[in-house]
């Protein structure tokens, strides 16, 4: 892992990260960063908990937001970054978003009760914090009430995928999202692209559609990133003439494998979305 000057992928208790706005800044700034994102997960309440006395005078704060939506079956994520989090159809699309979490995280709570376990709902709208709700928040809940040591255990047995509570949730199509980043003036950046459990042809007809769609930027360096996928990424990257992007995907600083502003090294003479940023 490199420490870099930068970092467009990161989260906070606003959605599933374990830090405030605020104490994520402070970390970002005691390791150098010049830029950073806040990209919560289908919220933009973070930017709306730090004051400017919050922000660092070395940091510069960029606007973002990590988009959950979908291609035919397939969930994807989409940064947005750089954009207008004040914008009419912005605001709606994330309200909207608030009410499928909300749908989703009650149809999880029924679906534990039938499991036996307590309802857990209230619980775990408390671990959100006034965030959005998500699993990570039910595994929190069940923790904390004794249900399974830890939140892996409530993830292998309860949360996990096809496990009771995985709910599906009818997530807006890729193209929707799209339009809404580039309607709040932002570029749209597909995250983590190896994480979908897809294999690399798959991969690639996903990045050919996402720049056909209108998506601006390819997430090419992130935690779990090898070197082989990298050099596929980037190749993708210049095929089809996106920008890049990178990040730490920061969720916990109790997260060994990741921390603000480290992430894999990557080729310098990249079109970058930083070098976009910078020079708006």
């Amino acid at each position: 892992m490199v420490v870099h000057s930068y970092d467009f992928h990161t989260h906070t208790s606003a959605s599933d990260g374990m830090l405030a706005p605020a104490e994520l800044l402070e970390r970002a700034a005691a390791a150098g960063l010049k830029y950073l994102s806040i990209t919560d997960h289908d919220t933009v309440g973070a930017y709306h908990q730090v004051s400017l006395q919050d922000i660092p005078s070395q940091v510069s704060l960029i606007s973002g937001v990590e988009l959950t939506c979908r291609r035919d079956k397939q969930i994807l994520h989409v940064l947005g970054l750089n954009l207008d989090i004040t914008d009419q159809a912005f605001v709606d699309h994330i309200s909207e978003l608030d009410q499928l979490r909300y749908a989703r995280a009650k149809a999880i709570a029924h679906r534990l009760i039938k499991q036996g376990l307590p309802d857990l709902l209230d619980a775990a709208l408390t671990c959100a914090g006034g965030g959005q709700i998500g699993r990570p928040h039910f595994a929190q809940a069940m923790t904390n009430a004794g249900v399974v040591p830890d939140a892996s255990a409530a993830f292998k047995k309860f949360l996990g995928a096809g496990k009771p509570g995985d709910v599906k949730t009818q997530w807006p199509a890729l193209e929707t999202v799209l339009d809404i980043i580039k309607g709040a003036g932002g570029l749209s950046v597909l995250a983590h692209p190896t994480k979908y459990n897809l294999t690399l042809t798959k991969v690639r007809y996903l990045v050919q559609y996402f720049k056909e769609a209108g998506g601006d930027a390819l997430e090419i360096s992130y935690p779990a990133v090898t070197q082989d996928q990298q050099r596929t990424l980037i190749a993708l990257a210049e095929k089809h003439q996106l920008l890049v992007s990178a990040g730490s995907d920061f969720h916990d600083p109790a997260h060994h494998w990741t921390s603000i502003g480290r992430f894999p090294a990557m080729p310098s003479n990249l079109s970058h979305v930083l070098d976009v940023i910078v020079n708006t």
